[in-house]
């Protein structure tokens, strides 16, 4: 069965959401909070897991997988939006409204990926 076109969309974001990490990488090391210590490493491996279920998502065998993975993900990257809204230099600028905005709008992404996902067949 042909998968439906917002999944590429989907794809396509993640991979360059991922890409970004690594352009950019200075950006995502003021948004990780401080108890995570190894910074770069955190961000290569975040920014490695986005290309790699973006890129998975298009290939039938693992999607289903590619897509619970990018819900694990988000929550575990949630923390970071916290950190954007209590911490002044973490909010990268940003007014408090949009790092608000921001909250909801993970579980949005994460809502998104969860309908591609069968949560009782994992491959």
């Amino acid at each position: 069965m042909d998968k439906p076109w917002h999944l590429y969309v989907m794809a396509v974001f993640y991979i360059l959401a991922g890409i970004n990490h690594f352009r950019k990488p200075d950006v995502y090391y003021k948004i990780i909070p401080p108890f995570l210590t190894n910074k770069k490493f955190i961000n290569e491996i975040s920014g490695l897991l986005e290309i790699m279920f973006g890129i998975y998502l298009c290939i039938p065998i693992f999607s289903n997988l590619a897509a619970i993975s990018i819900v694990i993900l988000l929550v575990l990257l949630f923390p970071a939006n916290i950190y954007m809204l209590i911490n002044e230099k973490a909010s990268l600028g940003f007014p408090k409204w949009i790092l608000y905005l921001r909250l909801p709008i993970q579980f949005i992404l994460m809502y998104w990926a969860s309908q591609y996902a069968d949560f009782t067949r994992i491959i």
